[in-house]
């Protein structure tokens, strides 16, 4: 071995770990202080169970036709508000203010790859994300007769419900980060939209009373279709009746996840900044 040797072997030793461990430590490093902000965690997990309790008690009468009650209308519908409410809601405001407070600045400024940055964020949502789930089936199961599948492939569309829908906000939450002039702003432009999406998408009102213009709107968004997928997991075939072609169309929901998987992707690519407007 030469001497001309050793700068090129310090340099491979001293090498940083990769995107992906990096992504590990980075979603660790989030999770960490997402639980800190006690308040945040209680309003977060609390705010969709509190929900689903005054919905499901307002409404509790039986569906005619459909073999269920509202009430149980209702869980499957919060699961997937909490889903979006974790990834899209969450991201967006979350990486608005990092962005007007200059952290992510600081971090470009790093040797930390950006894909590292992402992960973790892709990391909290996935944890929290399937947190809240799970506390909703807990007190949907155990307030509202709802009936975990005992089919494994009813746990299989599940799953890939889950994981498309909660990328695909994810990633919208990512793009629309990108959208306020600072963190002041930031709550009206994520929220007014997610709160919109909730009524036309079959949340807090039953599809079959809302006006066709509105469901047209809500059919191109991610949350209304991860509502239906996720009623066919949890909900008796008789309650196929509820929905507008009168199937779960798993088909058409796992493409139209997909595609905002995909077109989520493109947007991030193409709109995601590091600094805020106007800063040099």
């Amino acid at each position: 071995m030469t001497t001309t040797d050793l700068p090129a072997r310090r340099a491979t030793s001293e090498r940083l770990p990769g995107a992906w461990s990096l992504g590990l430590h980075q979603g660790a490093l989030e999770l960490r202080q997402f639980f800190r902000q006690r308040e945040q965690v209680v309003f977060t997990f609390a705010f969709p169970i509190v929900i689903l309790f005054l919905f499901a008690s307002i409404f509790s009468d039986d569906v005619e036709g459909a073999g269920i009650t509202a009430s149980q209308l209702y869980v499957p519908a919060m699961i997937a508000a909490g889903i979006m409410s974790t990834s899209f809601q969450s991201l967006g405001l979350s990486i608005a203010i990092e962005r007007d407070e200059k952290v992510l600045r600081r971090l470009r400024g790093t040797p930390m790859p950006p894909s590292a940055y992402f992960l973790g964020k892709i990391w909290l949502v996935l944890v929290t994300g399937a947190l809240e789930t799970v506390a909703l089936l807990v007190v949907g199961t155990v307030f509202y007769d709802i009936e975990l599948p005992a089919d494994a492939a009813d746990w299989l569309t599940f799953g890939w419900v889950f994981l498309l829908g909660l990328t695909g906000c994810a990633l919208l939450g990512i793009a629309i980060s990108s959208v306020p002039k600072s963190a002041r702003s930031a709550s009206s432009v994520v929220v007014l939209p997610f709160l919109v999406l909730q009524f036309i998408s079959g949340v807090y009102i039953a599809i079959d009373t809302l006006p066709g213009w509105m469901l047209n709107i809500g059919a191109l968004f991610p949350l209304k279709w991860m509502c239906q997928g996720l009623r066919g997991v949890f909900l008796p075939e008789s309650a196929k009746i509820l929905e507008s072609a009168g199937s779960w169309e798993y088909g058409r929901t796992a493409l139209v996840l997909g595609a905002w998987c995909i077109g989520g992707l493109l947007l991030c690519l193409g709109t995601f900044r590091w600094k805020s407007r106007g800063e040099g």
